[in-house]
């Protein structure tokens, strides 16, 4: 069998996702922010909540995680699931019209708990876990603060930005020892640092690996180093397609050495062709960016 990250599939695949793939459509009359109803056919009925990590079958006993909806939707064991979730890593259901109105309004507020935060700072517990833990290079670090790219989160966590095509900040990707998520009420666009005007675009799936992948390289000067912090939303698709499209740009699938990354690189591919940019695969000697830098 394939090595899928499990836990990883779990937070970065919604019950959402899963049902919108296999053909069921959301009731919105019979739906609330909590709680989202699904239906496919005359009585099939899956009730999505736990703001998409959860479901339930009101006609029966049934609920569980996104993994043990794919087994109750068909799939014939652990190990179907596994794949079929692992198919669905870069795919982005559509919202319920409540989700579109409360995300256009709270980029203000996205923006004041951004300014809130103070920048990333040497000797801070965070600045420890990326440079003792993560082994990021404190030239890296500098500039990445001096971008504008890294505050710090609570607990010794790190916040990395998420910019859309204006350059405002749309959320955050929330990294710490014990921590690994996105901002509260925040959108997945593109974490991007690196020279503005460069035309190779290395994407990978977490700004620490975009950090390690610049530091590796020594920062070159033709690349933009750049994370999708392991989505694909609108607001990411929009970000990747206007950058593909500069004439001479080289979309680089710089996606972990594993199977989730190789879903990944091939929506990357489409991504190219559809812009007309160049495209290639780098692969990681270990399996993602960071570990190969903590192994030099």
């Amino acid at each position: 069998m394939p090595h899928y990250d499990v836990e990883r599939l779990k937070a970065e695949v919604s019950c959402a996702a899963l049902l919108e793939s296999a053909g069921w459509t959301v009731d919105l009359r019979e739906s609330t922010p909590k709680a989202t109803k699904y239906r496919r056919g005359d009585g099939e009925i899956i009730i999505v909540v736990h703001r998409g990590r959860g479901w339930f079958d009101p006609t029966s006993v049934a609920k569980g995680d996104v993994l043990s909806l794919a087994q109750h939707l068909g799939a014939v064991d652990f190990g179907s699931a596994l794949k079929l979730i692992a198919g669905l890593v870069a795919f982005q259901p559509v919202e319920p019209a409540w989700q579109r109105q409360s995300k256009s309004t709270s980029l203000a507020a996205i923006a004041r708990r951004w300014s809130q935060r103070p920048w990333l700072a040497h000797g801070s517990a965070a600045w420890a876990y990326l440079a003792s833990e993560r082994a990021i290079p404190e030239n890296t670090l500098v500039r990445a603060v001096a971008a504008g790219k890294l505050k710090e989160g609570p607990r010794g966590s790190i916040w990395a930005a998420h910019t859309n095509s204006s350059n405002t900040v749309t959320g955050w990707e929330e990294r710490g020892s014990a921590w690994r998520g996105f901002s509260n009420g925040g959108t997945k666009a593109l974490f991007v640092i690196g020279n503005d005007d460069a035309l190779r675009l290395c994407v990978t799936e977490a700004a620490i690996d975009a950090l390690s992948l610049a530091a590796i390289e020594d920062w070159r000067d033709d690349t933009q180093y750049v994370s999708t912090g392991g989505g694909w939303s609108p607001a990411t698709a929009d970000r990747i397609t206007a950058l593909a499209a500069r004439p001479g740009t080289r979309l680089v699938a710089a996606c972990d050495g594993d199977d989730q990354g190789d879903v990944y690189a091939a929506r990357l591919r489409v991504a190219a062709e559809t812009a007309g940019a160049t495209f290639m695969r780098l692969w990681p000697e270990a399996e993602d960016w960071n570990d190969q830098l903590r192994q030099r």
